[in-house]
């Protein structure tokens, strides 16, 4: 069963989508991470199948159980009160029976949204795209049936895998995300772009809201500033897994000092000044004191 109060948080995220002001998510990984982004004054939640497949000790691509996935989902759900969307990768099955099965036990969950990718374990070659919207629309049908409207962000990696020439991968997401749209997907995620001319492009191209990540460890720089992809017309812009790595690599260099300098200055820097970091564990517990 589908609750009322799950409805109207999906139609509430789905009208972010729409809005004239981009939705901004950075992606949580656990419940703590989770109550803090939301303390911030994030509209929404998004998860991070990387960083809560790294918190549980496992590589990406869908080698955590989706047992494991479900009950971190939960205590996210059970922890915020702003709508949650996860990554499901690819859909947690072989064929699409078992892809859906995996959807309705997500949704059982109270999320309200999803990343769906058209990749397997990041091979060149891609889901044949007529495949992927017979998924896409056999999730949407199984939306309809639980009488609310599952927001799906399907994400195409003709930029992320294909080996193919800049202008073919651009033609083919737009083909893709074309597509995708019709198939049932609210949104279109593109990754990994950040030249102002492609974006713009895919924003003019694709008749859907357009995802863009922004993750400064892609090496090309620099991604865009919010406001310059609001003003691409880019709908969502999220950060990935780049927040977890960002926490992991906090904990290395602290690590590292430690032991090779025995001193703690990066630690102290980061713990400055105390009155936030104080702030901070509040947000992510809920503690008051």
């Amino acid at each position: 069963m589908v609750s009322s109060i799950q409805k109207e948080k999906a139609e509430l995220f789905l009208k972010y989508h729409l809005d004239k002001e981009i939705l901004v998510l950075l992606n949580s990984w656990d419940t703590g991470s989770s109550k803090l982004i939301e303390a911030c004054g994030y509209k929404a939640i998004a998860t991070t199948s990387m960083g809560i497949s790294a918190s549980l000790g496992y590589p990406d691509c869908q080698v955590m159980q989706l047992s494991e996935m479900i009950k971190t989902i939960k205590g996210i759900v059970n922890a915020v009160q702003v709508p949650v969307t996860v990554d499901i990768e690819a859909g947690y099955g072989n064929n699409l029976n078992e892809i859906i099965n995996s959807v309705k036990k997500i949704i059982e969950t109270g999320i309200v949204g999803i990343n769906i990718e058209d990749s397997i374990d990041r091979n060149p070659i891609l889901i044949d795209e007529m495949e992927f919207c017979e998924r896409l629309s056999a999730i949407r049908e199984l939306s309809d049936s639980l009488g609310f409207h599952l927001v799906i962000n399907a994400r195409t990696d003709s930029f992320y895998t294909s080996l193919a020439s800049p202008q073919e991968k651009l033609s083919e997401s737009i083909k893709r995300g074309n597509k995708y749209r019709e198939a049932g997907a609210d949104c279109i995620f593109i990754q990994p772009v950040w030249e102002k001319e492609t974006i713009s492009t895919l924003v003019k191209e694709i008749n859907a809201p357009i995802n863009i990540l922004a993750n400064p460890t892609m090496g090309a720089g620099l991604p865009l500033s919010i406001s310059e992809l609001q003003d691409l017309g880019v709908a969502r812009v999220s950060l990935g897994a780049s927040l977890m790595k960002a926490t992991l690599a906090l904990i290395k260099k602290v690590a590292d000092e430690l032991s090779e300098k025995g001193t703690y200055n990066i630690l102290l820097d980061t713990l400055r000044p105390l009155p936030d970091t104080a702030m901070a564990y509040k947000m992510a517990t809920g503690l008051n004191k």
